[in-house]
């Protein structure tokens, strides 16, 4: 019996080191995983998995030697352009429009006719007031010809008098007659003046039933149809608001640039002060102005004071109520010499100043993909447009706004908006 159970004990399997074998081979999935996920971490931190960065840009500002010529931007202010002369065209007199001679743009010169006004009523009105001057007429005509007859009575009364012949009384009623004769002659004549001021009431109606043109100029809001009825529109009223106008127009001839200066800063600007005019619809053109007038009153909401810009060599190009930033030039001294190359600003916050020095960095190009590269720049003094780079720049070039400190040279970069 102790045989067989020694002899059993000889064939049973030895189970330990499996399991521990087996147990190492759980554990080395783990091992496995944990290398990848650090050599993950490791080429993240590299940069060599990453995707492009997203950055803004901007150009740096180019001044040529002209503008410099003129002086240098020590303020800007924002506004719209609008024409000095303006108008909204009513009717003097309230009526029905039967005529509209005008579009949007059209070209109209003073006094030219714009628009009528159903007129058949004052025609008539005109008509009956000359009949009632005809009838003055007929009245004094008649009158006159009492009078002559009753002072020929009197003659003869007045003669019978002094022959004795005729008694006094005779004399005095002749005198009566010939003084109620005057008398009548006066009212007709009366009549007739008043016939004549109800004549040129009635024309001065008819005559405002033609609405004319009060100056050269542009018709820039069309504001009424054919068949509407349209009415006499008080000053000072708003084009939008405005209700039985006819046309806005516009002497275009006259825009000018209408802005808003804080108050703080008011007191930099002079009447006659150069300045550049931009606008948004053509931002790479720069109208040249000359500040016309400083409103001597300010906005208490806005707390800025209104200045208007005249535009020195405006084009057909600009519209009233566009967008408008004018950049005031400061004075430059009259024999100052004129600049041989021109000037170029950047952002300051496009900057990276260190211990090194001041750099920014720039895209470019390279093998079909935009990568950073970092350009040391020399600075000069900060103006309104930004800060004056003396050397490194050529006006050009592609820059980051706000860089993050973690951009490396030659890192792929995607541009925002883009």
């Amino acid at each position: 019996m102790t045989d067989l159970k020694s002899k059993l004990h000889s064939l049973r399997i030895d189970k330990g080191p499996a399991r521990a074998g087996r147990g190492r081979f759980r554990r080395w999935p783990l091992w496995l995983i944990g290398a990848i996920v650090a050599a993950g971490a490791f080429f993240a931190l590299s940069g060599k998995f990453r995707g492009p960065v997203e950055v803004t840009t901007t150009t740096p500002t180019v001044i040529s030697p002209e503008q410099l010529a003129a002086g240098q931007p020590i303020l800007t202010a924002s506004g719209y352009l609008v024409p000095r002369r303006r108008a909204i065209v009513s009717s003097k007199i309230q009526g029905r429009l039967s005529e509209l001679r005008v579009e949007e743009g059209s070209r109209v010169a003073e006094g030219e006719v714009i628009a009528r006004l159903e007129s058949r009523d004052f025609e008539a009105q005109v008509a009956r007031a000359d009949a009632a001057i005809q009838r003055s007429l007929a009245a004094i005509e008649r009158a006159s010809a009492d009078l002559a007859e009753f002072e020929r009575q009197l003659r003869k009364a007045t003669r019978l008098v002094a022959e004795g012949v005729a008694a006094v009384d005779d004399q005095e009623a002749a005198a009566s007659r010939v003084a109620i004769a005057r008398a009548a002659v006066d009212q007709a004549k009366a009549e007739l003046a008043v016939a004549r001021g109800d004549r040129e009431l009635a024309e001065a109606n008819l005559a405002n039933t033609v609405i004319r043109a009060p100056f050269t100029g542009t018709v820039v809001r069309k504001m009424a149809e054919v068949g509407e009825s349209v009415a006499p529109i008080p000053p000072g009223v708003n084009i939008s608001t405005a209700s039985g106008a006819i046309v806005a127009l516009a002497d275009l001839d006259t825009l000018e640039a209408e802005v808003d200066v804080g108050e703080a800063n008011v007191a930099k600007l002079v009447v006659e002060q150069p300045a550049q005019v931009t606008v948004e619809a053509f931002p790479d053109r720069k109208y040249k102005g000359v500040l016309r007038q400083i409103i001597p009153s300010a906005d208490r909401t806005k707390a800025t004071v209104l200045v208007r810009v005249t535009l020195v060599d405006k084009d057909r190009n600009l519209k009233p109520e566009m967008s408008a930033r004018a950049d005031f030039l400061s004075l430059r001294a009259e024999n100052a010499p004129v600049p041989s190359a021109p000037e170029i600003l950047v952002p300051a916050d496009a900057l990276v100043k260190a211990e090194r020095g001041t750099s920014v960095w720039i895209v470019e190009n390279a093998g079909g993909r935009k990568a950073l590269r970092a350009a040391a720049v020399t600075t000069g003094e900060t103006r309104p447009a930004g800060v004056v780079v003396t050397s490194g720049l050529a006006g050009g070039e592609t820059i980051v706004l706000r860089p993050a400190a973690t951009l490396k040279s030659g890192e792929a970069v995607a541009i925002k908006g883009r």
